[in-house]
């Protein structure tokens, strides 16, 4: 009997495991159709998603330049002028599919990222989950925040260095792949290096992550910052210290949100120990 019983509860583990992963294939696919979906979308505008969005910060009357030309002649940025070529038959018709989905992501990424809400949501308490109510507005608000500062402040400024930078007589002929890989590059991984404050909360919401550790290595904190600036934007000073400053801002924004969520487990220790002392 008691074997039976044993192998019992293993099937009933087994089985919910099971349903456990179809629940996570269910939701990564919903999410995968939408990005599609957004993709096709995307797809069948071939002209305005190149000439206006994607080779916008290759224009001279892109809103990021005529903004510093319009504060001060000395901070006046022209695009340098340089063709985009292509080397295979088929890089065209790649790019322009590659670019589709990435940009069908960063669309669908509300709803993305919903769904991944909807998986690890089960598995919070409920007061973990009314205190996480409105967190994938905050989410999304954030990755377009930081999609849109990469596109319009650091892209400009790393497509003027490299495209204007020369050795010798050697002419600037970017190819198309190498253009969209850096546009690609300076816009998602921002978006999601500015989901650093929910990181944070939710990590100081399970107990692993406190204020007091954010704090003492706040100096380790700013090197390495500096170190994933100069990973994700292009090898010029400009480009890395313009991303530097928001996540810099952002790492003192989630030391204030973990102390926050401290403060809250300490009311909560403090009314249950109170509770059951009376």
């Amino acid at each position: 009997m008691a074997e039976e019983e044993i192998t019992d509860s293993s099937e009933k583990q087994e089985m919910s495991f099971l349903d456990h992963l179809d629940h996570l294939r269910m939701h990564i696919l919903r999410s995968l159709v939408a990005v599609v979906v957004f993709g096709i979308v995307v797809f069948l505008n071939k002209d305005f998603v190149f000439d206006t969005v994607i080779f916008g910060p290759r224009s001279p009357n892109f809103p990021t330049y005529r903004f510093l030309c319009w504060l001060a002649d000395t901070l006046c940025l022209q695009p340098p002028d340089f063709q985009i070529l292509t080397r295979d038959l088929g890089e065209q018709f790649m790019i322009h599919i590659k670019s589709s989905f990435w940009i069908g992501f960063m669309v669908a990424f509300p709803y993305v990222f919903y769904e991944f809400w909807r998986f690890i949501r089960p598995g919070l308490y409920p007061a973990e989950q009314k205190a996480a109510r409105g967190i994938v507005f905050v989410c999304s608000v954030l990755f377009s925040i930081g999609v849109l500062f990469g596109y319009f402040f650091i892209a400009p400024f790393a497509i003027t260095f490299l495209g204007s930078y020369s050795v010798g007589s050697v002419v600037s002929t970017p190819s198309l792949a190498s253009y969209v890989d850096y546009m690609t590059m300076l816009t998602i991984p921002v978006g999601l290096v500015f989901e650093l404050p929910i990181v944070a909360w939710f990590l100081s919401k399970i107990g692993l992550l406190y204020p007091s550790f954010l704090r003492t290595y706040r100096r380790h904190a700013l090197i390495i910052i500096i170190i994933v600036a100069a990973v994700i934007t292009p090898p010029d000073v400009t480009s890395q210290l313009i991303l530097s400053f928001p996540l810099y801002a952002l790492y003192e924004v989630s030391i204030l949100i973990s102390a926050r969520v401290a403060r809250q487990r300490e009311a909560e220790w403090e009314a249950g120990g109170s509770e059951s002392k009376s």
